[in-house]
């Protein structure tokens, strides 16, 4: 038997709170997308921001690492288990994107995909039962998701059309909302649910093309309002309270848009920053590419450098070097390689608050 309805729910989402709330979301949320859509360098803010997704993500999950472990796990093969989990969730993000922008929908398949790079397994949806949601405290039983195979993929098929639906009853930030809830309900896999369901989260916000490049992420806010976040899912399974559910995603949207906003501001006011030192101190050998590979992700190296620049590597190493020891990089062996750390970027990030 499911224990779970179909979508769409049967509830009047239409409620002056709602649509209050709704207005202010999709205002700060239009302001991101505004932002983002005119600024240079973009994709060197993109990577910035979401390996601090990655790594809030997994902590949600227990998946605890620290930026300067994230950094060797980047750079080199060398790195912590719970870091290199954190790595493949930022790969599985960026393809779950690239499929988005190349075939406009959201499939399950897509889904299995992201889910597949975040564990590392072939597993797919579950097939056998068993699985439970307990409350982390108290280890009690707080749910059982569907537990029959052709269940889930029912479930899963009704979600998929609901997603993709250009016919929708309710504004669209109120579906993300519902598609969230009903995901993590579903919760399909054996592992990795929570993690694929807040990448499902971006993927759809760019497929109705709220924003054009995956830059909005709810990690850290469900980080700091855990409890909440929990607790209104369960008040949906258990008494239909849809409502103040609601109204959590989006005052997250809202919260998580304006920080986000900030944080871009930031990175560009530092790239902007050190093109000018980097032309006054070192004038032969500033352009805009050698700036764009030394922002592009907290380190570089050599090869890098050589391949973004068009230079011989020992011109890259040279440069690598001048910029070192005018205070811009800061290198480190990792290995048998000379990494070097944009420190600025670095800590600009490991401070960030999304």
């Amino acid at each position: 038997m499911i224990n779970l309805d179909k979508l769409p729910p049967k509830f009047d989402f239409n409620t002056k709170e709602i649509l209050l709330k709704t207005i202010e979301a999709n205002k700060a949320l239009a302001e991101l997308k505004g932002y983002a859509d005119v600024i240079p360098n973009k994709n060197i803010l993109l990577n910035a921001i979401t390996i601090n997704e990655a790594k809030d993500s997994s902590e949600i999950e227990n998946i605890i690492t620290t930026h300067d472990e994230l950094y060797k796990a980047l750079s080199t093969n060398k790195s912590t288990k719970e870091a290199k989990e954190v790595v493949n969730y930022r790969t599985a993000l960026w393809r779950g994107y690239e499929l988005v922008k190349k075939n406009n929908f959201i499939s399950t398949n897509m889904i299995i995909e992201v889910q597949k790079i975040i564990e590392q397994n072939d597993a797919g949806i579950r097939k056998t039962t068993g699985t439970v949601l307990k409350n982390e405290r108290t280890q009690e039983v707080v749910y059982t998701p569907p537990e029959k195979h052709s269940d889930i993929i029912d479930l899963m098929s009704n979600l998929e059309t609901y997603i993709n639906s250009n016919s929708i009853d309710y504004d669209q930030l109120i579906q993300l909302a519902i598609i969230h809830y009903q995901f993590e309900s579903i919760h399909p896999f054996y592992d990795g649910n929570g993690r694929t369901g807040r990448i499902l989260n971006i993927l759809y916000l760019t497929l109705k093309k709220l924003l054009d490049t995956p830059i909005l992420y709810l990690s850290s806010y469900i980080n700091n309002n855990k409890a909440e976040y929990y607790d209104g899912l369960q008040q949906v399974r258990d008494s239909n309270k849809w409502e103040s559910w609601v109204l959590y995603i989006l005052e997250g949207i809202k919260v998580t848009s304006h920080n986000t906003l900030k944080i871009m501001k930031e990175i560009n006011i530092l790239i902007e920053s050190m093109i000018e030192e980097v032309k006054t101190k070192l004038p032969k050998i500033y352009s805009k590419e050698l700036i764009d590979v030394i922002f592009y992700e907290f380190y570089t190296k050599i090869s890098f450098v050589e391949e973004g620049v068009g230079v011989t590597r020992k011109t890259a190493s040279s440069y690598l070097v001048e910029l070192e020891n005018a205070g811009f990089l800061t290198s480190e062996k990792i290995g048998r390689e000379k990494v070097y750390l944009n420190e600025r970027l670095f800590d600009l990030i490991r401070e960030a608050k999304f």
